[in-house]
């Protein structure tokens, strides 16, 4: 639905950094928001109880940049609970997750921004991704359908969302402290409605090093994971695979589709059975 525009103010775009033992890559970090088109932003860095000098260059970024940059620092908690302080402090309308690791490029908040102040309707906005540092390339995201969302992650964090939808969502989910966070996020934002819309052009720069937390996610995490959606998504799940996630996620929806048949089939035989049975003794 198109909507009248908007007061000619842009409006603020937050744009919050959870950081971990990322001194190395934090400043690029900064600076990649600093230097976009779109300057009616403000940054927010919350360091996840870092044991390197994170937070001590945080708080020299916001010495430098004090109408831009905020630090504040937590005991070592997950990038869930960090985004969700982050947020919670936010002053914007919108907001752009960023970890400390990674990049936007120069045109992506204005692009985005375009499109969120045009449509209310829009819940959610991202771009084309590329990766850099260890492994380099254009990343292959697939076209965004909701039956995909419920199956795997497929946006990345660093997406354009607004502030009273993650509030309305519940924020991102503290039980995930080994990753995947923003697959559920996701889902929370967009299992009651709102349109996506993807720029086709690149604005996220992923790097792709030895230390990423991807590296260190166990066969265990992947379950915990499953399982939470599972409980947690039960309806959306119903709605979009007709039944959980199954193993392998890709297999969910034939996965449920055969075992309701099999089951259908299987009640039937019990009925034409105890109907047989029945006929038989009151012959």
């Amino acid at each position: 639905m198109k909507t009248q525009l908007h007061s000619t103010k842009k409006p603020l775009v937050s744009v919050i950094i959870p950081c971990y033992n990322h001194v190395m890559y934090l400043e690029e970090a900064v600076n990649s928001v600093l230097n976009s088109s779109y300057q009616q932003t403000e940054i927010i860095i919350v360091d996840d109880g870092s044991t390197d000098n994170s937070y001590t260059l945080a708080q020299e970024l916001a010495e430098r940049h004090p109408e831009k940059v905020s630090a504040f620092s937590q005991e070592n908690s997950g990038p869930s609970v960090a985004r969700n302080k982050a947020i919670s402090l936010a002053k914007g309308t919108y907001i752009l997750p960023l970890d400390a690791d990674d990049k936007i490029g120069k045109k992506y908040i204005k692009q985005a921004i375009r499109l969120l102040e045009a449509d209310d309707d829009i819940k959610l906005v991202y771009c084309e991704a590329e990766k850099f540092g260890k492994k380099t390339g254009r990343w292959k995201l697939r076209p965004f359908c909701r039956q995909s969302l419920a199956q795997d992650n497929m946006i990345f964090v660093s997406a354009l969302f607004r502030k009273k939808d993650w509030a309305k969502a519940g924020g991102f989910d503290e039980r995930m402290k080994w990753g995947w966070e923003d697959w559920e996020f996701w889902i929370s934002l967009l299992k009651d409605g709102g349109r996506v819309k993807k720029l086709p052009c690149i604005g996220f720069y992923y790097r792709i090093h030895s230390i990423s937390r991807r590296k260190s996610v166990t066969k265990q995490d992947k379950k915990s994971t499953i399982d939470l959606l599972n409980q947690k998504h039960a309806h959306f799940l119903q709605q979009h695979l007709h039944g959980p996630i199954r193993n392998p996620r890709s297999w969910s929806k034939f996965i449920n589709k055969l075992i309701l048949s099999l089951s259908f089939l299987s009640s039937y035989r019990l009925k034409r059975t105890s109907h047989s049975f029945v006929f038989e003794k009151h012959k």
